[in-house]
């Protein structure tokens, strides 16, 4: 009897569940769903062990400031926009500890998670600090300052022999196909993320 149960699909499958119940039937993004659904990616960054140890505790940090706000008052902050419009109506938004700049830093971590993913499935050829690489310069680095940019270029270099990531996270299921979908549907959410915070002038705060 192994101690590491099979897989139940790839280790991917608990977020495509997860995104079916993200939104509100009016189409709203829900707060508490959209962090859950964060959070079925840390299985995901575990994989790449050392090399996404601080983009983990990026997201990780964001999601429980989020998560903090959402627990003071669950009935008002339902949904995840209204968390950010509280902010900006009392002028704390811009604040480096605020909800609204966990939120686009939580964000532009996906962006580059589903960037990264996009790379491994279109560069079957590419290595995977390649795909890390050109990943991290498509989001991430633009906003980044020189030390946070040193300090993620440094990380990328740790990344797992592709062959090796791909074999652990398939589990029982198709790999190609999951992280395939979850660009396709994961993408979408980030982009919703983006179009509200450029809408309240939000969306291009850098890193200190």
């Amino acid at each position: 009897f192994s101690q590491e149960l099979e897989m139940e699909g790839t280790v991917f499958t608990p977020c495509l569940e997860g995104m079916k119940h993200v939104k509100s039937e009016q189409g709203e993004m829900l707060t508490m769903p959209f962090l859950d659904l964060c959070k079925t990616l840390f299985p995901v960054l575990d994989k790449f062990g050392a090399a996404m140890t601080i983009v983990k505790s990026d997201i990780s940090g964001n999601i429980t400031r989020l998560e903090k706000n959402y627990l003071s008052d669950p009935e008002k902050y339902k949904y995840l926009y209204t968390i950010v419009q509280g902010e900006i109506e009392s002028g704390t938004a811009k604040g480096s500890s605020s909800c609204t700049n966990g939120l686009l830093w939580l964000t532009r971590a996906m962006d580059f998670l589903v960037e990264l993913c996009r790379n491994l499935v279109a560069h079957q050829d590419w290595s995977m600090s390649q795909a890390c690489g050109d990943s991290y310069q498509k989001t991430l680095k633009k906003w980044h300052g020189w030390f946070a940019s040193s300090t993620s270029s440094m990380g990328l270099k740790l990344a797992p022999d592709r062959k090796k990531f791909m074999e652990v996270t398939a589990g029982s299921g198709d790999i190609n196909a999951d992280m395939e979908r979850f660009c396709s549907e994961f993408g979408p959410f980030l982009q919703e993320n983006h179009k509200f915070l450029a809408s309240v002038g939000m969306d291009d705060m850098k890193a200190a």
